[in-house]
């Protein structure tokens, strides 16, 4: 009895994204792998059967699957159905829609609202007040989120002060942890509904693995009762969170504490990829050598320098920890001072544990890494994370604080390239959309919401995939199962009605989607 493929593509090209393998036009998926290719469109019509599905689309062009290599999928989630401030263009409108959900909220139960915004993209660049909230309402507690750093509140806030020295409701970093703390949790029905419907998203834009950089035991918790029940639509990399920690005690606490998951640390689906940690702030406080222009409210004092959120010494105990139970490690530098900082660091670690596998310590971000900083990070061989989305949507509001030419070289990826250094690319969402050719169009052109940002740093289209698939496949250390299409690899792929590697005009891609993504052989955005 023949066995047939569960499923058979056809396309006008099928890029395997394998060094000197020339493109194909028919690929069958078996047992959510790859089966096998032909360069005839027909050539595998021998393994269609009465259940096979068939996927003919002549005009199309197939690629693997995009990875999102730091991204939040966890607050993606939790946002789906939070009050839609990120629409709003103006104070107004985003006043307006949380008026509304109040209106129609229990009194004493929270509002909150999604956190993928700027306030400097609307109309009046600022946020809401804890005055303005007020005269919504002092009967819900009100929660206005901008990303993973800042966040305002209504009648609870107690940090922020405006320049007459009264209260704002505006909280950062780690007071930001104290309301996640005491903020009511979702049900599980209903973290397993936001996981389905933002997993389905990021599939839709043609992410088939996302490596979620802040995940409690908590979250990992949600996500395996998603995946469980069938309704998560991508392959997830955690990385549990030790923000906000800043003692070794902690540390262990956690790690402990994470045992009971060892045996998801391998999984191809969902797997514990390490632990996350966070030497310094996001926009408002990153680490800097110089400092910032003071025209900002997070700088208090003249010379302001963004913080540092643990004594190294004590981060290099606290690594070590975590090294010895056998875990990797990403974290968050965005600052120049930052950086040194964590290559300090990183560089102790590496004497410590000499024969440490490569990728095992992570940079996320990089993001103000210069000439120096690059190069020794990669003669130490550290692989690092960039998101051109988050430059994208931050840098009117990052030259506030930094200036133009700072911002200009936030992520200088074609230096990291011309280096030899492992690269990958991501969203850093809620803070930059996700979305594969997004992150295309905007590596390869440095466009950000205030302009062409250090066009001398662009990479190409090619480039800009390949940090996507191959490269994202070698940091997280599958390239001999995803990244590329090839018999026996993981049958993780997305089918296009462009082909990105032929526009003419790379504007062309920033807000293509595919037709299809296809995660181990299932659909997962799509209908045949």
């Amino acid at each position: 009895m023949p066995t047939y493929a569960d499923l058979v593509v056809r396309a006008k090209k099928i890029y395997t994204l394998e060094d000197g393998h020339p493109t194909q036009r028919a690929l069958a998926i078996r047992d959510g792998k790859i089966h096998r290719l032909s360069a005839d469109s027909y050539g595998l019509d021998h393994l269609v059967g009465p259940a096979t599905k068939v996927i003919d689309r002549p005009d199309s062009v197939v690629l693997p699957s995009f990875d999102d290599t730091h991204t939040h999928l966890i607050f993606a989630g939790l946002g789906q159905f939070d009050v839609p401030v990120h629409t709003a263009k103006n104070l107004a409108e985003l006043l307006g829609l949380i008026r509304q959900r109040a209106s129609v909220t229990k009194p004493g139960d929270w509002v909150f609202t999604t956190t993928n915004w700027q306030e400097f993209n609307i109309h009046e660049q600022r946020l809401p007040t804890l005055q303005e909230l007020d005269k919504i309402s002092k009967v819900h507690p009100i929660v206005v989120r901008r990303g993973g750093h800042n966040l305002v509140l209504n009648t609870w806030g107690k940090f922020g002060k405006d320049e007459h020295g009264q209260l704002n409701g505006l909280l950062q970093d780690s007071a930001v942890i104290m309301i996640d703390a005491i903020k009511p949790s979702p049900s599980i029905d209903e973290r397993i509904a936001g996981l389905e419907s933002a997993s389905a998203s990021y599939a839709a834009t043609g992410i088939g693995c996302v490596r979620d950089c802040c995940v409690s035991l908590e979250d990992l918790a949600a996500l395996k009762a998603t995946h469980d029940a069938g309704k998560l639509h991508v392959r997830v990399r955690a990385l549990i969170t030790a923000i906000g920690f800043s003692d070794v005690s902690r540390v262990e606490q956690l790690l402990t504490e994470m045992e009971k998951w060892r045996f998801l640390q391998l999984d191809p689906w969902l797997s514990v990829w390490g632990v996350k940690f966070m030497i310094d702030g996001g926009i408002e406080s990153a680490a800097t050598d110089e400092p910032y222009q003071n025209r900002c409210e997070c700088a208090s004092e003249a010379g302001y320098r963004g913080r540092l959120l643990w004594d190294p010494e004590n981060l290099v105990e606290a690594m070590d920890v975590v090294l010895r139970r056998g875990w990797k490690i990403g974290t968050h530098a965005y600052g120049d001072r930052a950086i040194r900082t964590l290559l300090d660091v990183y560089e102790r670690l590496l004497q410590r544990h000499p024969g440490l596998p490569p990728g095992t310590l992570v940079m996320e971000h990089g993001g103000l890494a210069t000439p120096e900083l690059r190069a020794r990070a990669t003669a130490l061989g550290i692989p690092v994370t960039i998101q051109h989305p988050l430059l994208h949507d931050i840098a009117g509001i990052q030259e506030v604080y930094w200036g133009h030419n700072r911002v200009c070289d936030i992520f200088p990826a074609r230096e990291w390239l011309d280096l030899g250094a492992l690269v990958s690319a991501g969203s850093d969402f809620p803070v930059g959309s996700y979305g594969a050719m997004h992150s295309v169009w905007g590596m390869s052109t440095r466009q950000t919401v205030v302009g062409v940002r250090g066009p001398e740093h662009a990479i190409s289209v090619t480039e800009s995939i390949a940090l996507h698939t191959t490269m994202a496949a070698r940091l997280l250390q599958e390239s001999e199962v995803r990244g590329t299409l090839k018999p026996g690899r993981y049958a993780d792929l997305t089918v296009w009605s462009i082909d990105p590697f032929e526009v003419t005009d790379v504007y062309e891609l920033r807000e293509v989607k595919p037709i299809y993504t296809i995660i181990g052989g299932k659909i997962s955005h799509g209908t045949v």
